[in-house]
């Protein structure tokens, strides 16, 4: 094989080998997923649908879960006041892990006037992995108390999961990629939300620390193509000036 034909090869493995460990890194999928609420009130069943959006941010050993509803659910007869209404509700964890995410958040900000749907804000929790692999987030109970009542919220559509993650349990590897498809954030107040039931507490929903690790693999091995082309080079001028 020629000089040039060797140094080409060299450079197109080293660039093919860089490409295909940033496409192997891992990522979380989010989808914003409609879940049909059925809420028994103190007045009688009421219905309502809900887009739901669930996002996962790394935070010490677990991740920080964060859910939305992008429109308001249930109704009062008569309006509720600043700070008269409080939500909370539970996220379901399935796939490589199990168990449920207790969510929470601040109380409403405003009045919300009588027959009007009520508008949820964020509700926050955290999740701690058990196991590895690939775990999902879905939409579960939804509770509001107001004026000394509680209302029920249950999914009545068997929703898909919100979120799914690639999660490492305590002494466990992280199981393989995710699809890609992500919802963009709401805003919102955020919640103060706290504890985990059987689910522990939240994992991570960017996969940034593996991006670097594997994106500083990839620039290693192409520098590496890169000094081997630089060594051939030379040799090859060295035994042309011998001749």
């Amino acid at each position: 094989m020629s000089y040039q034909k060797r140094t080409a090869a060299l450079a197109s493995v080293a660039a093919l080998a860089g490409s295909a460990v940033f496409m192997a890194a891992p990522a979380a999928r989010a989808d914003v997923v409609d879940v049909d609420y059925k809420c028994q009130t103190p007045i009688g069943v009421k219905t309502a649908v809900s887009p739901i959006d669930i996002k996962g941010v790394k935070s010490g050993s677990g991740y920080k879960l964060t859910m939305s509803w992008q429109k308001g659910v249930s109704s009062s007869p008569v309006e509720l006041g600043k700070g008269a209404m409080s939500p909370s509700a539970t996220i379901k964890v399935g796939g490589a892990d199990s168990g449920t995410v207790s969510v929470s958040g601040p109380a409403n900000e405003a009045a919300i006037p009588a027959n009007t749907p009520i508008k949820i804000n964020d509700l926050t929790g955290t999740y701690t992995p058990k196991a590895s692999g690939k775990v999902t987030f879905t939409a579960a109970v939804l509770t509001i108390k107001a004026l000394g009542t509680t209302t029920t919220c249950t999914p009545t559509n068997s929703p898909g999961p919100s979120l799914t993650l690639d999660v490492t349990g305590a002494g466990g590897s992280s199981g393989g990629s995710t699809g890609s498809s992500g919802s963009t954030g709401s805003t919102g107040s955020t919640g103060s939300g706290t504890g985990t039931d059987s689910g522990g507490t939240l994992p991570k929903t960017g996969p940034d620390d593996s991006v670097i690790a594997l994106g500083t693999l990839g620039g290693t091995v192409l520098l590496a193509g890169a000094a081997g082309t630089l060594w051939l080079t030379r040799r090859n001028q060295t035994a042309r000036a011998r001749r």
